[in-house]
């Protein structure tokens, strides 16, 4: 086989410039052939990287399991062989659709959160959108997700795109919980980096795993060439809806589309997937799967249902699961009454007459309704919007406008009347934090997070509650969208630990997005009662969410005035509260009250009800009748069925116990560090009585970690230690207590088989053995002295290397008999030889026999391998024969949509010809890549990888 015609996967041994080499990754190269990244197994390469391109190497040869040197394994207790076979077991690819490491995840995964994985795993490309609602855990099923691709060899490289307040979260969620490295590339560490690398160099390429704001990206034209000319295994974008597509397509839209083709698996999250216009919706869907949608303004659920792509479930759905997780709210409305200052204002602006400031184009009852909520927010929110109006309609210097400017300064004269002591709302705020709340500032667990959607307002409470509750600067923060991304991050991360003297944040809607506030924190006031009910969502999801450990506490604060008008108006504040509570109970999505989908929407229909002028209009009335007819009347909902399939498991089916050969992942590392410090390596390391393995980092693991976060190396500071367990009580202990410490980084890292400190010693154990070798155990009391048992592995990759068949097998001989062929499962079944405390006696052996019946096993396993195969390619070749039936459709289907769309066009014939003939271009480019794509991983090589694991005898051998 002509070498670029070769092919390469994940675990074949080969060998590059006389060094021995396993491959662990396979990408195509430009030059039509392949780049092999590899560990070192030979003595000079031993545990380095290296990189080969195919097209330039003159030889690379992949070694023949028939010239495998069988060597007697000399470690006691065959401890060696132990640790070869489990890393190579670690190295073995599951390529079936069950989850075999994402439930083992430093958390009590909840079957429900399992489910994404499960979907993804039955598609040929790996991509979904997580629209759980706001705290049901997307990060953490995402995180399940992408520990489980790691695990298959298609987590190498990784981008996660997230808002900014949500950098510095997610990063130490994927780490603490799933030992995934990701680096913060915020403005400072982007700065880092460009400063370590030449001026040149494409900053994407110097992590593996980064995690950035989209927001920075869009900003910086040059990242836009860097980005084309990186590829990742997996892009995650946090809070999807950002970068839908909203009329025209926004820098966040163009960038998240161009990052859709520069991935093979794609995970959106986002709480509110659709604004509720079909052409939003459907750009999310097309950036999961191009193919998916030809008409993006008309389409239904069955044009995509079979891809797997969407999953969205309530709080409702899983309730029974989550009994424990999720406290039930306790809300209560806060009323105040109207001090006589107050009420002046109030009066003065209902009975205020005034002109458009654009006359003829807006009523002058539309800015009313703006102060009015502005006023309902406070009265320093609302003399600012007048102001601000004044300086504007003097500017116009017009004389239309000198009626409309002196009602408006005896509107701001009332306002300015109105200070901390007349604000009714304001004094009511302290009385509840004091008195209801009982809010003790001295305790570190009891933090108060108070909402407000006007910065006026939040300046006024920042700097009147640290006066009246004699909170020090250092106690109470604010945290708004004017702030840096780097200061966001610092205040909610100190929001989050124990150490930290921070008690209570006032927060505009920036924080209602994505962050964690939950953990030291079960109080919440709404200052000022959102408009829109997504808003009341994703602000009551900052503490009431998965994990939180005590009933949330959530307080509406409302002020009760004696004008009619202003009382009606609060009335539909009322009914926005109730509708909230009604959609957490019995529905789940807020906008089947609604029917509008963004916040902006939402505010429109109350401020369309607080319109009228008429007194005897009820407001209320009108928006609960609307509501309720909305939740009654699902015909016109086009998402309706989008999320009625999305499954709610119960139970731990579709969960696989990988076959190990020691206890767990703690025994398996103690071991193979035992072993290496036996055989005259420099470690040093011990194991507490809490299960915590320290260790030394030695400077081999230290190079590995300097790619990794800052934040987890091993540096002077920890004395190049690292601190490992795999107890799930011992990582959240150290997750709860890592919240105190200044760095808020866990000490202790969860030891599971995608850490990097398991996996170095994976590769190290790989090389137990010389180049193109296997060990002979030889186990006397437990097979009789004429049995011969050749462990064998073998390998069937796609076109684009990955495993896809990858069974192990055992062929047993009885005097130079085959008597068996079994898969290894079955084989460690009966003849559990890992756990054999027997001796091993050392001294001169002769492998004879087994080197002759070497070739015999192989020939004898080739056929078995062979009909796997056959197995597995029956069943993708009816799954590949579907994929091109249902692809041809649905590009017939884009192409008639195209003739219909431009066959309405009234633009002369030859512009219509050249769009028609460039749309015609770009559909079969999308497919072309699309059905390329299948083809390469639903396409197996016929001729496996067949590589000898260990031989079992229970001859002695002398």
């Amino acid at each position: 086989m002509a070498q670029n015609q070769a092919h390469y996967a994940p675990g074949m041994r080969i060998v590059i410039r006389d060094a021995e080499w396993v491959i662990q990754k396979v990408d195509h190269s430009s030059d039509g052939g392949h780049l092999i990244t590899c560990e070192g197994i030979s003595e000079l390469v031993r545990g380095k990287e290296g990189r080969f391109l195919t097209e330039l190497e003159q030889k690379i040869e992949i070694l023949d399991p028939k010239n495998t040197k069988l060597v007697e394994d000399e470690s006691s207790a065959y401890s060696a062989s132990k640790l070869y076979i489990e890393s190579m077991l670690r190295q073995r690819v599951p390529t079936d659709e069950n989850v075999h490491l994402g439930h083992k995840a430093a958390m009590d995964p909840l079957p429900f959160q399992l489910d994404p994985t499960k979907m993804v795993l039955q598609q040929p490309r790996q991509r979904i959108l997580i629209a759980d609602s706001v705290g049901l855990g997307k990060t953490l099923e995402a995180g399940i997700l992408v520990s489980e691709l790691i695990r298959r060899g298609k987590g190498k490289r990784i981008l996660v795109l997230a808002v900014k307040s949500m950098l510095t979260q997610f990063q130490k969620e994927f780490w603490s919980r799933f030992s995934i490295p990701l680096t913060r590339l915020d403005s400072a560490g982007l700065q880092k980096v460009r400063n370590r690398i030449p001026t040149n160099h494409n900053p994407f390429h110097y992590y593996d795993k980064s995690i950035i704001s989209i927001d920075t990206l869009k900003q910086d034209v040059e990242y836009r060439h860097y980005l084309e000319n990186a590829y990742w295994d997996i892009i995650i974008i946090d809070e999807a809806h950002n970068v839908a597509e909203r009329g025209s397509q926004s820098q966040r839209s163009k960038l998240a589309k161009l990052l859709s083709r520069r991935s093979d698996s794609l995970i959106m999250l986002s709480a509110t997937p659709h604004d509720g216009k079909a052409e939003s919706f459907a750009s999310l869907m097309n950036m999961l799967d191009a193919t998916a949608i030809a008409n993006p303004s008309e389409y239904s659920y069955d044009d995509f249902k079979d891809k797997n792509l969407i999953v969205r479930r309530f709080k409702k759905d899983v309730k029974d699961q989550m009994a424990g997780e999720f406290p039930e709210r306790n809300i209560d409305r806060v009323y105040a009454n109207a001090s006589m200052e107050e009420e002046e204002v109030y009066r003065r602006l209902v009975e205020s007459s005034l002109k458009s400031m654009d006359s003829g184009r807006k009523s002058s009852r539309l800015f009313k309704v703006t102060l009015e909520k502005a006023l309902f927010s406070s009265p320093m929110a609302c003399l600012s919007t007048v102001e601000n109006r004044i300086q504007r309609l003097e500017k116009k210097n017009d004389p239309d406008f000198q009626e409309d400017i002196a009602e408006l300064e005896l509107l701001a004269s009332s306002l300015r009347n109105v200070d901390k002591h007349s604000f009714s709302k304001y004094q009511e705020l302290l009385k509840t934090i004091n008195k209801d709340l009982k809010w003790k500032k001295a305790k570190s667990d009891d933090r108060l997070v108070i909402f407000t959607e006007s910065l006026k307002t939040l300046d006024f409470l920042h700097s009147n509650l640290k006066e009246d509750l004699g909170l020090k600067d250092e106690a109470i923060q604010q945290l708004h969208g004017g702030m840096s991304d780097t200061d966001i991050m610092q205040v909610v991360e100190d929001f989050g630990k124990s150490s930290s003297k921070l008690r209570l944040l006032v927060c505009s809607d920036v924080a209602s997005e994505g962050i964690n506030l939950h953990h030291l924190s079960h109080k919440m006031i709404h200052f000022d009662v959102p408009w829109s009910l997504m808003v009341f969502q994703q602000r009551n999801g900052r503490i009431d969410r998965y994990g939180q450990q005590h009933q949330p506490q959530i307080r509406y604060m409302l002020t009760q005035c004696d004008h009619e008008k202003i009382r009606g108006d609060m009335r539909v504040l009322e009914v926005l509260i109730e509708k909230d509570e009604q959609a957490q109970k019995n529905i789940g999505d807020s906008s089947e009250f609604t029917k509008a989908y963004s916040q902006e929407e939402e505010e429109a229909q109350v401020a369309d009800q607080m319109l009228s002028d008429e007194l005897d209009f009820d407001a209320a009335s009108f928006l609960d009748d609307f509501y309720t007819d909305n939740a009654n009347d699902g015909e016109d909902d086009i998402f309706a069925d989008f999320f009625d399939d999305s499954p709610v498991s119960e139970d731990e089916a579709g969960q696989v116990e990988a076959i190990s050969l020691f206890e767990d992942d703690l025994n398996y590392c103690q071991q193979a560090l035992g072993y290496l410090k036996q055989t005259g390596q420099d470690l040093k390391f011990e194991t507490d009585n809490k299960d915590v393995l320290a260790l030394f980092a030695p400077k081999d693991l230290r190079q590995r970690f300097k790619f990794l976060p800052p934040e987890i190396q091993p540096n002077e500071d920890n004395k190049y230690m690292l601190h490992l367990s795999n107890k799930l009580d011992v990582i959240n202990q150290e997750i709860v207590r890592c919240r105190g410490e200044q760095t808020a980084w866990p000490n202790i890292q969860y030891l599971w088989q995608i850490n990097p400190v398991a996996q170095w010693l994976g590769d190290k154990m790989m090389s137990a053995f010389g180049r193109h070798q296997a060990p002979v155990m030889r186990m006397t009391k437990m097979f009789e002295s004429y049995e011969d048992h050749f462990i064998l592995s073998g390998l069937f990759p796609n076109r684009k290397s990955h495993p896809v068949v990858n069974p192990w097998l055992v062929v047993s001989f009885d005097d130079g008999e085959l008597v068996g062929i079994e898969p290894f499962e079955h084989f460690v079944e009966k003849h559990p030889f890992h756990i054999s405390s027997l001796a091993n006696p050392g001294g001169e052996r002769n492998s004879e026999r087994q080197e002759e019946l070497l070739p015999k096993a192989i020939e004898a396993a080739s056929p078995q391998f062979k009909l796997m195969r056959d197995e597995v390619d029956t069943k993708l070749n009816q799954k590949l024969t579907e994929q091109i039936e249902k692809l041809d459709a649905l590009k017939g289907k884009q192409m008639r949509q195209l003739e219909l769309d431009l066959g309405e066009s009234k633009q002369a014939e030859k512009i219509v010809l050249d769009r028609k003939a460039q749309r015609q271009r770009e559909i079969e480019q999308v497919f072309d890549e699309y059905l390329h794509w299948i083809e390469d991983t639903m396409t197996t090589e016929t001729t496996p990888y067949i590589q000898v694991v260990a031989v079992l005898t229970g001859s002695e051998g002398y």
